[in-house]
């Protein structure tokens, strides 16, 4: 089945795979938290969505993305009915993102990854900390950050949350200025463990964030097209980490250990938030940056159970 070419090379139209079920004749039956997907809902959904390769312009932070075949991206529009609609994530989870990248072989209704795409303006982050990281005690700092940020979920009638260690360490790429590393997860007494994987892109004015929603049983493929995913996203002349102005661009308030902890210092210390993202009984984890908790803790009152 043909997709919509995309609109940066006219002349390109994008197959992308079917599950396997929707090519069976009768009912397709894959069931969401509060609504079924019939075989014709089902395909005429997949279908309405707009799949790009090709460079792709976010249109913020200066940062495009390079979308090579084998991908394909999605942007924030149909990203955020893949997450509210197909996922049944609340609005709220949406609000930020610039779009989608997955693999060009599944769609969004498949079991499979997806990683989600966002901009953090917080300034330039510097990486001079790099070097010098402990990623050992580190760890240790974040799994007792993520218990006290368990205390709350609890309190608000959520699964406890538990930091079980690192799937992948952090590598940091310096001549790049990218970098990427993977949590495992566990979530109440839930037996299946829940893969956290992060990329992020290091820009003049703030960070591109590529977050991945899988589960840990697909760490080994996620691993796999990591070095593609790393090359994805490009700053434009003037947006490069190179372009930093010392005295005159904003400086973020955490370096790189901060950014992999996802804490941010202030007068009231450093404090952990998780959020959910749900995806068909998967979550995804993303240790917020701190100081934000009304907003977080209104998150989770509105937002499904984990």
């Amino acid at each position: 089945m043909h997709f919509k070419a995309p609109a940066a090379a006219a002349a390109l139209v994008l197959s992308v795979a079917l599950p396997a079920s929707l090519a069976e004749a009768g009912t397709f039956g894959e069931t969401f938290p509060g609504r079924t997907y019939q075989h014709q809902e089902a395909q005429k959904f997949v279908e309405s969505l707009d799949y790009k390769d090709g460079t792709i312009a976010l249109g913020t932070g200066g940062v495009q993305l390079n979308v090579p075949r084998g991908f394909y991206f999605l942007s924030a529009e149909h990203a955020r009915r893949v997450i509210v609609d197909a996922w049944n994530n609340p609005p709220t989870a949406a609000e930020k993102v610039l779009g989608m990248i997955m693999p060009s072989d599944k769609t969004p209704l498949d079991d499979t990854w997806g990683a989600v795409i966002t901009y953090d303006d917080d300034g330039y982050v510097s990486d001079e900390d790099a070097v010098k990281i402990d990623y050992s005690a580190l760890l240790k700092d974040m799994q007792e950050g993520t218990a006290q940020a368990s205390e709350e979920r609890v309190k608000l009638g959520f699964p406890a949350i538990r930091l079980v260690g690192w799937a992948s360490p952090p590598f940091y790429d310096r001549h790049t200025h990218k970098l990427h590393w993977a949590k495992e997860l566990e979530f109440g007494d839930q037996a299946k463990h829940t893969l956290n994987y992060d990329v992020r892109a290091l820009g003049r004015r703030g960070v591109l964030k590529i977050n991945f929603v899988a589960g840990m049983e697909q760490l080994d493929e996620i691993k796999g097209v990591i070095p593609a995913v790393m090359d994805m996203p490009q700053f434009e002349a003037g947006s490069r980490y190179a372009d930093f102005v010392p005295g005159v661009d904003k400086v973020a308030a955490y370096g790189i250990g901060g950014l992999i902890a996802g804490k941010i210092l202030s007068k009231a210390g450093i404090l952990a938030i998780a959020l959910v993202f749900l995806k068909k009984g998967w979550i995804l984890v993303v240790l917020a940056l701190g100081g934000l908790w009304r907003v977080v803790a209104g998150f989770f009152r509105r937002g499904p159970a984990a």
